[in-house]
Parts: C-alpha cells; sequence; structure tokens
C-alpha cells in the first residue's frame, strides 16, 4: 500500500454484551493492531468510539470525524482502519471529509492475504476475493466518462456509465480467475484421487490464526515453514508426508489460519483449498491454551468449519483437540468445552518445546488403527526381507518362531498395507481370525 503509519478506531456500539464473552473492546482493538503489524504498518494512534447507533452515512458521528480528520491532517494523513464492515458509502464518505486512505476490517484482512500469498493458487484465490469485495464499492457515479450517447437525436439516453464499465471490468476478470482456479482444483482433484488410491489418509491442521499450527507442523514433519508470533504468518496450504511411530504413512496438511469476522469473499475463494480440510481423514483442531479467548476462538474456527461443509457430526467424529503453548500457558487453566484425556479426543502439547508432542502422534495413531486388521502371519526364513517389511510398515504385536524355524508375526496392518503384503508375498499365509 506505500503506507507507513495507521490509525485503528474501534467502534463500539452501546448495547448488552453477550453473555459469556470474553471479546473486550480492548481484546478487539489489541487484534486489529496485531492485523496491522503483520503487514509492517506502524500504529500511531488507536482508540475505541463508543456510539449509539452507527450512522448511515459516516458510520461514526461528525464530532468523531472531525476530530481525527484534525488528527490525520497533524500525522500527515495516515491510513485509517476502521476494526468494523463499511458500507461502500460510509467507506466513500469517509475519505473524502477525513481525506486519507480508509479501509474496514474485511479490505485489511484482504491487503494481509494478498501480501502473504505466496502459491499461484494462492494469488488467485485473493485477487478473486478482492475483486469480489471491490465490485461491491463500485459507487462512484461520474459522467464525465460515460461513452457516447446511443441512437440519434436527444431522446437516446446516455451510454455506457464508467460505474458500468468497471463493473463489466471485474466481472471479466472474476471469470478469468475462475476459469484458472477451476485449472487448479482439477490438478488437486487427481492429487487426492492418488491418495485415495493409495490409501495414504490425510490429516489436516486447523485452527484459529497464531494457534501455533506451522509450529506444529513443523515439528511434526520436520519441515520449514514460516512460522512466527504473528497473525496469519503464513496463508499457503502445505502438503508432507510423513511416517507415524507405527510406520504408518500419512499427508499432513497445513492451512490458513481462523479468525473472527473472517470476511465472506475470502471463504468463498478459499474453498477449493479448504476442500481438503473437508476431505480430510482427520482433523487436528489446534488450540492456543494460552489464550483468553480460547473458547471464543474455538467457535470461530467451528463456524468456518460449518460454512465450508464440516457439519457438527463430522467434526465429532474426525477431530482431535490439541491444546498448544502449554509451555505459555498457565498452570491452573481452565480448559473450555472439553476434557483433556477424554477418549483421546483432547491433548496438550508444546509445540515449540516438543512437550506432548510424541503423545499426538501416538494418538494419531490409535485413530487409524481402529480399521486395522489383527493378522497372523508365517514367514519362511528365506523370505526375511517380508519380515522387515512388516516391522517398518505394521504395528508388530508378537514376534517369534516356531518349531520348524518359521518366523510367526502377530502385527496390525491397515487394509491397504494387508493388501500389498499379501501381493508381494502371496506364498506366505496371512491368518485374520486372530483375536
Amino acid at each position: 500500500m506505500g503506507l507507513q503509519t495507521a490509525f485503528i478506531v474501534q467502534p463500539e456500539l452501546k448495547q448488552a454484551p453477550q453473555p459469556g464473552s470474553a471479546r473486550t473492546p480492548q481484546t478487539k482493538l489489541e487484534e486489529a493492531a496485531g492485523l496491522a503489524e503483520a503487514i509492517q504498518l506502524e500504529v500511531v494512534h488507536q482508540e475505541i468510539i463508543s456510539l449509539s447507533k452507527p450512522r448511515s452515512g459516516t458510520y461514526l458521528g461528525p464530532g468523531v470525524v472531525d476530530r481525527l480528520a484534525g488528527l490525520a491532517e497533524y500525522h500527515d494523513h495516515p491510513l485509517l482502519i476502521i476494526n468494523t464492515s463499511l458500507s461502500p458509502v460510509q467507506h466513500r464518505n469517509l475519505e473524502t471529509a477525513l481525506k486519507c486512505k480508509v479501509i474496514d476490517r474485511t479490505a485489511l484482512i484482504l491487503e494481509i492475504f494478498g501480501a502473504r500469498a505466496s502459491t499461484h493458487a494462492g494469488r488467485l484465490q485473493v485477487e478473486l476475493a478482492a475483486l469480489t469485495f471491490q465490485k461491491s464499492r463500485l459507487v462512484r457515479s461520474w459522467t464525465h466518462l460515460e461513452r457516447q450517447r446511443g441512437g440519434g437525436g436527444f431522446l437516446g439516453g446516455p451510454g455506457e456509465r464508467q460505474i458500468e464499465l468497471d463493473r463489466r471490468m471485474l466481472t471479466d476478470q472474476v471469470k478469468q480467475i475462475k476459469k484458472e482456479l477451476s485449472d487448479v482444483e482439477r490438478t488437486r482433484g487427481l492429487q487426492r484421487r492418488n491418495r485415495d488410491r493409495s490409501e495414504t489418509p490425510t490429516v489436516a491442521l486447523v485452527g484459529y490464526t497464531n494457534a501455533g499450527k506451522s509450529t506444529l507442523f513443523n515439528r511434526l514433519t520436520g519441515a520449514d515453514v514460516l512460522s512466527k508470533d504473528m497473525l496469519f504468518a503464513t496463508l499457503d496450504p502445505t502438503m508432507r508426508g510423513m511416517h507415524l511411530p507405527s510406520g504408518r504413512q500419512i499427508v499432513l496438511a497445513d492451512t490458513v489460519g481462523f479468525i473472527s469476522a473472517l470476511p465472506t469473499e475470502l471463504v468463498e475463494a478459499f474453498k477449493s483449498t479448504l476442500e481438503e480440510v473437508v476431505q480430510a481423514d482427520l482433523v487436528l483442531h489446534v488450540h492456543d491454551m494460552s489464550s483468553d479467548l480460547c473458547a471464543e476462538e474455538a467457535l470461530d474456527v467451528a463456524t468456518v468449519l460449518e460454512d465450508i461443509g464440516l457439519d457438527e457430526q463430522a467434526r465429532d467424529d474426525r477431530i482431535l483437540h490439541i491444546f498448544n503453548k502449554a509451555d505459555a500457558a498457565e498452570e491452573d487453566v481452565d480448559l473450555p468445552f472439553i476434557a483433556t484425556g477424554t477418549a483421546g479426543r483432547a491433548l496438550t502439547c508444546s509445540a515449540l518445546t516438543g512437550t506432548g508432542v510424541e503423545d499426538v502422534l501416538t494418538q494419531i495413531d490409535r485413530y487409524f488403527a481402529q480399521a486395522d486388521s489383527l493378522c497372523e502371519i508365517t514367514i519362511s526364513p528365506d523370505h526375511g526381507a517380508a519380515s522387515a517389511w512388516l516391522h517398518q510398515h505394521a504395528r508388530i504385536l508378537d514376534s517369534h518362531y516356531n518349531e520348524t524355524g518359521q518366523h510367526v508375526v502377530k502385527a496390525s496392518l491397515s487394509r491397504a498395507n494387508k493388501a500389498r503384503f499379501k501381493k508381494q508375498w502371496p506364498m506366505a499365509p496371512v491368518d485374520e481370525t486372530v483375536s
């Protein structure tokens, strides 16, 4: 944006607070400041403004607008961030009155996404969201750029106005981007089908922004994805293959973090990316247990998951709750809505120090082991490679040699690995009736 300094205004309507809500005007303001710092803006002024009701023309009252105009002139017209959603008319009128650039919460998040997206697909999705947003902002109505009048004489109305031309151009751009995104989706679909054919399960990480998903992803996979104590440190989804303690191979997917009041345009644009979450065999919901807003952030994530098609029943069946940042949390922290250790559905860990990460891996292993088959396999002495393969790809429960010198292995095998073993060593009998 080329702007170094910024004002942040948190409008707060005078109404009864939501019962049990921990989100105060101050915490909303602090989050907005974190968003601004995420794109290297220097916040030189921030304040909470109490309103009885929003003004239809400027959202803020005339006295507040005049005072902000004076401050803006003193600070050489900085960027003004209004941490709420503005209508196109309110946006235009504020910029006119304050003589500086004004953006609302939606535009701020779009700006961050635009600055951070690095892959071709990510840039396309952000551009689609931005164009969809801009389309609703076309409030100009000047006539000096109208096209030539249609027909002869003076009875014909004016030709195409500038706003109509802009809208048509944006519509054409949206169509082109959607066409390119459909090619990306087709490629992702092929990759997903290949994983399905090989029966490699997918595990997706989701959570509120800055919950530590990327740090946990790096800890589990040994990858080097950017992870910082910053809102929206990484945006583009990353997928890595990895092996669990049992030897089972999975694909781990790191996804974009969610946030309260996530713009609808972004949810729509990123649906093809978030499809990986919907299709995942297991979802790890990463919580920041050191946050005072842990419960509310979890509710925001659940809302977005429902928007993309992961309903409550699917979430209950396929989600493990990972309470991260145990190293930064208070010892007597009250974890919300689910008790840790309940049927293994919730675990605490610190992705930064590694504490509890082995428990996370073990629980993921147990989740997929539920569908495994218990088999007893007898291997002749001249097929030592089969024994080695089993130790690498199965969970060995017992291993011994019988009186004839054959290796008898009792193991838990996934359906895919059982089929692979039978195909490669058809001469080794597999008894599936053991208990």
